[in-house]
């Protein structure tokens, strides 16, 4: 199940909140590595180093990494005594302990003991990871549109996908733009800001402890699929939908949308999304596509009313949920082209695959117009 390696630290690379680039010499040659410094400790040059192979070997996700599991010969002193008895990635040789924001030992446990009340807080539920920053980028650019002040965004990380926020280039930077004000993770996530068991509780915390204006829910980097109708997942998008429904928030679906993507299954609506918001979403939510004609490209314009033709579908009077159009003007493309990160989803950007980062961006204008 798993493939290990042992190899030697020859050189240092990038760092980012939480993570720290480097190659490593093995005995199958050299390696990029990615190493957690809050689970490891700081790494130097010349360090021997443990090393979890399986993803790497197998040409499948991780950002192409092999990932530090330890350095045997310098071990990280004990964590300080402190509350927190909240344990993630239980029950597997690596699981951490940390301090739930939602634990008896939290010093935000009265507030959230018996919260059950978004008061209306939109919540923007996506599929992808890549998804976030158009979100964010489109919420900014209806606000600074409408004359508002810019929304106060707290990110939901769920754990479909990578479980160590620290992961994310993407969640550092935006907080560091000032675009983020909070990383919640929740379920076997962890590394944000605030941990918290359940979608529920992290989106409670996102309100209530944060102080958010609006919430973005999404699993982090990466995803799994299978092919199959059930079984990815993005099947947890539903779940989230219903999660905001029940506390009383506003449901957004952020449809994940491709014009780019080589199988069938993925252009247009994902049958992702299809299967997601149409048959695992029971509460209603706003069903998000853009609007108009793209001046000079008659694939996007085509493309724009597939998908609304897809998402009506999802949509009352034939299915629960409502249909919203949003107009895609006035700088909107613009604005997603100057987000602090770069926009990259299923390895291709803005410019390869518009729509896709487009469709996330309109569901972050709407979310903005209804707070």
């Amino acid at each position: 199940m798993i493939t290990w390696r042992t190899g030697t630290v020859v050189s240092l690379g990038a760092s980012w909140a939480g993570a720290q680039e480097m190659t490593v010499e093995t005995p199958d040659g050299t390696v990029r590595a990615l190493a957690y410094p809050v689970v490891v400790g700081d790494v130097a040059v010349g360090d021997r180093v443990l090393l979890n192979v399986t993803a790497l070997t197998r040409g499948l996700g991780t950002g192409g990494y092999a990932l530090v599991v330890a350095r045997p010969d310098a071990l990280p002193p004990d964590p300080p005594p402190g509350p927190g008895h909240l344990v993630k990635g239980r029950y597997t040789p690596q699981q951490a302990m940390v301090l739930g924001v939602d634990e008896q030992e939290s010093a935000h446990h009265a507030l959230l003991r018996d919260a059950d009340d978004l008061a209306g807080l939109p919540v923007v539920v996506a599929d992808l990871h890549s998804a976030l920053p158009a979100v964010v980028a489109g919420a900014r650019w209806a606000a600074e549109r409408a004359g508002r002040p810019l929304p106060r965004v707290a990110y939901v990380m769920t754990d479909g996908g990578a479980l160590p926020a620290w992961f994310s280039r993407t969640v550092a930077t935006l907080r560091d733009a000032g675009w983020l004000a909070a990383c919640v993770t929740v379920g076997q996530a962890f590394g944000g800001d605030l941990e918290a068991v359940t979608v529920h509780t992290g989106l409670l915390a996102a309100r209530l402890v944060v102080g958010a204006d609006l919430a973005v829910v999404a699993q982090g980097p990466g995803n799994l699929g299978t092919g199959t109708r059930w079984g990815f997942s993005g099947v947890a998008v539903g779940e989230a939908l219903n999660a905001a429904a029940v506390l009383g928030g506003r449901p957004v679906a952020a449809l994940r949308v491709s014009g780019a993507d080589p199988r069938e299954r993925h252009r247009g609506v994902s049958h992702h999304s299809l299967t997601a918001v149409g048959r695992v979403a029971l509460a209603p939510a706003d069903v998000v596509v853009p609007a108009g004609e793209v001046p000079g490209d008659a694939g996007r314009t085509a493309l724009r009313a597939r998908v609304r033709e897809q998402a009506a579908a999802l949509c009352r009077p034939a299915g629960r949920h409502a249909l919203v159009e949003v107009a895609v003007e006035g700088g909107l493309t613009e604005a997603l082209a100057a987000a602090p990160v770069r926009l990259s989803s299923m390895g291709r950007g803005l410019a390869e695959d518009p729509e896709a980062f487009v469709a996330s961006a309109v569901a972050g204008v709407h979310a903005e117009r209804l707070r």
